[in-house]
């Protein structure tokens, strides 16, 4: 009866183990078995986390292909500091660079660039949930929860979140379709409809095959890379091109989740939902007002559009207010704007895109959010209210802390730049902003920093894609909830 006991206790043993082997991929498991359920685990727990890794891991791939002597028109290695920046400009869709890319990269630089912009294109946490329903295999509850997160950055918070606003878990696998569908299918019509363009605007046949990809990829994805030399100045009189530019940054900044809605519902308004209408009704509303201001502020500079004729003017100061909020493409020398217009700008790329869109900043709902609340303050309502739909006071608190984040984090770089390189804080503020928005602007200045200075502003850069809500949510992963509260005393605000 021993015997028996034993070999039934040892039944029982080994159904333990086996219990205890589902919920830890250490117990019992060979060494890839160990690191597959590892990696398994990580996509189903902490989503900013996994996504902030998921991105560090790419740049540094990235970083080590662009450093391939075969990725140079010269054959030689880039230094580390520009191949890192490149990495991060291109993995992050910013546009900004410390090399001529034109010049410097041979087609298979241009090649492995056109590749990281699509992929960083996507998104941190839509990325993150693409990897981890590849190794999971499903979309479960906690992958559906990753990739929500990229439609409404409270989704990285605990606590209840209003399903109107995005969205609903139920549709993630439709919303994940539709990135790629979306990217794919926009890219080749915008690709489709710049080779005659570039056939009109003198480029070969055989070079608008590769170009117009490149250039369709670019402008989708907000980055701005150009893949001939002297950029966009060749095609400065050609509206079509520049038009066609402009409908790719569009459709990228407005972000995944307004084409997902404009998809399903068409022109049915009503249905559209709250974000869908803020997001449109914002990004009009800047873009037209930052062309007015160009348009106000640069008609006598001799440098800019001085010398335009009036038609002119008007299209380059919409196709400049376009570029600043997101695109990165230019047509005059942005270092030749007057400083009125450098701190417009700024002002621009500072509020950036959409949410869940190829575009960086603080994002154009949490300008909407904002402003939003500050007129209910003044009219004295108790709650903030848009379209029919109270807007929660979570949503405010975070659009708050979105503008807290990212005006401190381009202050540091800014003080942190300028005292290293010694350069004009005006030209400064304006790179750094331009590298906090993913917009790849810049006057001149980031071609000319020393390493430190790059370093820092390629930290810039990643802390302004991967989100200041998600840079939060990964620090603040295991914050607990709070179960009492303190007496409440008013502080004078003011």
């Amino acid at each position: 009866m021993s015997d028996g006991r034993r070999v039934t206790a040892g039944r029982g043993r080994r159904g333990a183990s086996s219990s205890d082997e589902d919920r830890s991929p250490f117990v019992l498991r060979s060494g890839p078995r160990r690191a597959f359920d590892y990696v398994r685990s990580r996509t189903t727990s902490s989503p900013a986390r996994f996504a902030v890794a998921v991105f560090v891991t790419l740049i540094l791939l990235f970083t080590a292909l662009l450093s391939l002597p075969a990725a140079t028109t010269s054959s030689e290695r880039l230094s580390f500091a520009d191949a890192l920046f490149t990495a991060v400009s291109t993995i992050c869709v910013t546009g900004l660079s410390t090399v001529d890319v034109a010049t410097t990269f041979s087609p298979l630089g241009k090649g492995i660039i056109f590749v990281g912009v699509n992929i960083g294109g996507m998104g941190v946490l839509t990325l993150a949930s693409i990897l981890g329903l590849v190794i999971s295999k499903r979309l479960g509850l906690r992958a559906k929860l990753i990739a929500a997160s990229d439609t409404n950055p409270l989704r990285s918070h605990g606590g209840p979140v209003n399903e109107g606003q995005t969205v609903r878990l139920g549709e993630v696998g439709q919303l994940l379709r539709t990135v790629a569908l979306s990217t794919l299918v926009i890219e080749g019509v915008i690709a489709l409809l710049l080779y005659p363009a570039l056939i009109l605007g003198g480029i070969s046949p055989l070079d608008a095959l590769w170009e117009a990809p490149f250039y369709a990829a670019m402008s989708f994805t907000n980055t701005g890379f150009t893949p001939n030399p002297g950029g966009l100045v060749p095609f400065a009189d050609d509206y079509l091109m520049l038009t066609i530019l402009m409908m790719g940054v569009f459709l990228g900044s407005i972000g995944f989740p307004v084409i997902y809605t404009l998809w399903k519902h068409y022109w049915h308004v009503r249905r559209w939902t709250l974000h869908a209408k803020l997001t449109l009704i914002t990004t009009v509303l800047l873009f037209v007002a930052g062309a007015a201001a160009f348009l106000i502020l640069e008609y006598n500079n001799p440098k800019t559009f001085g010398s335009m004729s009036a038609w002119d003017t008007t299209f380059q100061a919409f196709f400049l207010s376009a570029m600043t909020r997101s695109g990165g493409f230019s047509v005059v020398d942005i270092g030749e704007l007057h400083g009125s217009s450098l701190v417009v700008g700024s002002m621009l790329m500072f509020v950036g895109g959409g949410s869940a869109s190829t575009a960086g900043g603080i994002k154009v709902t949490t300008l909407a959010v904002l402003a939003l609340a500050v007129i209910s303050e003044a009219k004295g309502r108790q709650s903030v209210e848009s379209f029919g739909r109270r807007i929660p006071s979570d949503v405010q608190r975070v659009a708050l802390s979105v503008v807290a984040w990212g005006a401190t984090i381009c202050a540091l770089s800014t003080i942190t730049i300028a005292q290293i390189s010694q350069a004009d804080v005006s030209d400064v503020l304006f790179d750094v902003i331009s590298a906090f928005g993913t917009v790849g602007l810049s006057t001149g200045l980031t071609a000319e920093l020393a390493d430190p200075a790059v370093y820092v502003m390629a930290l810039t850069i990643f802390m302004g894609r991967i989100g200041t809500v998600t840079l939060a949510a990964a620090v603040a992963a295991t914050s607990r909830s709070q179960l009492y509260s303190l007496p409440v005393e008013r502080p004078i605000v003011g």
